[in-house]
């Protein structure tokens, strides 16, 4: 039963179980929108909401293990940021943008694939989303290399990034890709020597292109793509990334900086492909549907009033 007011003994009792934390703001006396008080290094002014996104980096452009390590750390701290579905190991997304761990992959490559591969910056290697039955993943694999082909450039192969799918939730496993990186070099048949320009002028055209004739519909997607950093992503929570990606775990895997992304779905739905960090970046809100919106209700103020 509610405690009668009337009663100042017990008034004031009710009033002293409120929480320290939340003391009644002079500013907002009502229960709408109600923040606490600026106390300590806590202040209401600043107060933001939407997804999480973190970032580390070696200002001198060291790479070590320890920012990849740190970056987990990050990541794990943002849960609260993201979201999961009613089964907690279906996250709303999550994932990492590194530099390219080039150790990590010259020794992967030459590992698995006997390729050696060429100087930092002169090769491309990108995680892909594919359609994991047989037919389609050797199709759209083909269909790629076709198009770099054309675009002068060479697929010198491609390495299955090793993943551990038991942790993942009905919603996620039912749509798992194959996730592949394909290495990429300027065709030495056609270019005498390397240009930086023109190499990431024909990764931009390549992901374009491919995008296009493969399709996400088809379950072709690109998360990354490039000579200078690499995104690993997913139908993700937070404290799966890591787990789920076993390079992520190695201790060759060295990198100068790391961006992480926690999610929390609005207006979209989860998705393997719209997790973040995107290619380039990372956001912490729906930065397109928000002027959207406000251009929308300009538009329509003169009918609303």
């Amino acid at each position: 039963m509610a405690p009668n007011v009337k009663d100042p003994s017990l008034a004031e009792d009710h009033l002293h179980q409120q929480p320290h934390d939340f003391a009644i703001n002079e500013k907002n006396t009502s229960w709408a929108g109600v923040l606490p008080v600026a106390q300590g290094l806590y202040d209401p002014e600043y107060e933001k909401d939407s997804c999480g996104v973190g970032f580390i980096v070696d200002i001198k452009g060291n790479s070590t293990h320890k920012i990849l390590s740190d970056a987990k750390h990050i990541l794990c701290n943002m849960t609260h940021r993201g979201a999961t579905s009613a089964d907690p190991r279906d996250g709303d997304g999550a994932g990492v943008m590194t530099g390219i761990p080039h150790l990590f992959l010259t020794r992967e490559v030459q590992r698995i694939l006997r390729i050696t591969l060429p100087p930092v910056g002169q090769y491309a290697v990108g995680n892909v989303f594919l359609r994991p039955d047989a037919h389609h993943l050797k199709e759209q694999k083909k269909t790629f290399e076709s198009i770099a082909h054309q675009l002068g450039l060479k697929v010198l192969g491609w390495r299955i990034v090793p993943v551990d799918n038991t942790i993942l939730g009905p919603a996620a496993l039912s749509r798992e890709p194959s996730i592949q990186q394909p290495f990429i070099v300027l065709d030495p048949e056609i270019h005498n020597e390397f240009s930086d320009r023109l190499f990431n002028k024909q990764l931009y055209f390549l992901r374009k292109q491919a995008t296009h004739a493969l399709t996400l519909k088809n379950w072709f997607y690109i998360c990354s793509l490039s000579n200078q950093n690499l995104v690993y992503k997913g139908q993700l929570s937070p404290s799966q990334v890591y787990n789920f990606y076993y390079d992520l775990l190695n201790y060759e895997y060295q990198t100068h900086f790391a961006l992480v992304h926690s999610r929390f779905s609005t207006n979209t739905f989860p998705s393997w492909d719209r997790a973040q960090p995107m290619r380039w970046a990372a956001h912490n809100g729906e930065i397109n549907t928000l002027r959207g919106n406000k251009n929308y209700m300009r538009a329509r103020e003169g009918v609303m009033s």
